[in-house]
């Protein structure tokens, strides 16, 4: 097959951490995804939980191997000039799976091609290959500028650490503990008075607790306006911790809204209404509260929906008085509180 040409870009994307409903704990990983014609090459392979080599959190002098080893300065890492280009989030190691593909210079043009799903050092491309995607071919200058710029450019890292500001210390002690777990820095305070402006910028989000007044919110917003530190705010919606969880990893998520997998959720009347841009398992768990403040977990959901929009039945007992909705796929989660 001939390869034909295509655009190719990058951009930000996620690999959504979080606290699952069996108490697993997923790592939060910030990464670069290829964009080619538009599209994350991601979404365009089987429903996949991975993350590219240009991953934020590995040692710059790797990350800068790995842009150089794409730009075919270095040899091939694996065997007929392939490249590993979405791999295990967790780990890295080839035995638990990546997508690699042969990458290969023709004239000033770059093409990717003969993908395929692999487990060991040699890649079995009639039994393991993606034959429906590509051959790619992109051109010389626009591949080497998108990739160049990752070396040029003095880009600010994912600011990934939260600031907490609650009443119940013991409530915001765990999740700080959580988010710690899963890759997150999380530090716990009442007030930012004083602090200075470069140990701000080090927080990306700020997470209030339900019982933090108003006028102490506007304190701590501008303290942060004063110093020039752009945040995103969380209203915790319920001392619940993996909700909470859920909701400061949405907060997180630096990719543009137009590249994500999941960009709907709805709560109301006994459903949830999701949309989807690609084929993506999706996950749905609610949790509620019953009149002793105690919390339950429900898993409502659990299967993989094509892209456009879907109405789910939620369980009448799973959202009973005061619930909330998560919807996760592995690069994204919403959450939502179920209206009435």
């Amino acid at each position: 097959m001939s390869a034909v040409y295509a655009t190719f870009g990058l951009a930000p994307a996620m690999r959504a951490g979080g606290v699952l409903a069996n108490g697993v704990f997923q790592v939060h990983r910030d990464f670069v995804d290829f964009i080619v014609d538009g599209r994350p090459l991601l979404f365009q392979l089987s429903d996949l939980d991975a993350v590219s080599p240009l991953a934020s959190d590995v040692p710059p002098a790797i990350f800068t191997a790995q842009v150089r080893s794409l730009l075919l300065e270095a040899d091939a890492p694996l065997p007929g000039g392939r490249y590993v280009i979405y791999g295990c989030p967790d780990c890295a190691d080839l035995a638990c799976g990546a997508v690699t593909a042969a990458i290969a210079r023709d004239g000033d043009d770059y093409i990717w091609q003969d993908f395929a799903w692999q487990t060991d050092e040699h890649a079995d491309l009639e039994l393991n290959g993606y034959h429906g995607i590509g051959p790619f071919r992109f051109q010389g200058d626009e591949y080497r500028a998108a990739l160049g710029s990752l070396l040029r450019e003095a880009a600010e890292a994912p600011r990934r650490r939260v600031l907490l500001v609650g009443a119940r210390v013991a409530l915001l002690a765990r999740l700080a503990a959580a988010l710690r777990t899963i890759g997150v820095g999380a530090d716990i305070t009442d007030d930012v008075d004083g602090v200075p402006a470069d140990e701000l910028r080090a927080y990306g989000a700020v997470a209030f607790g339900r019982a933090v007044g108003e006028e102490q919110r506007a304190r701590i917003r501008r303290a942060f306006t004063d110093a020039g530190v752009d945040v995103t705010y969380v209203d915790g919606l319920a001392p619940i911790v993996p909700l909470l969880v859920a909701q400061i990893e949405h907060a997180l998520d630096r990719s543009p809204l137009d590249r994500r997998r999941l960009t709907r959720l709805v709560a109301a009347d006994g459903e949830a209404g999701v949309e989807v841009t690609s084929p993506c398992r999706v996950q749905l768990t609610a949790y509620r509260l019953d009149r002793l403040y105690r919390t339950h977990t429900h898993e409502v959901f659990d299967g993989v929906l094509e892209p456009g929009r879907h109405r789910i039945p939620l369980d009448a007992k799973a959202v009973k008085g005061e619930a909330f909705v998560v919807a996760r796929t592995s690069g994204s989660v919403l959450v939502e509180p179920m209206a009435r």
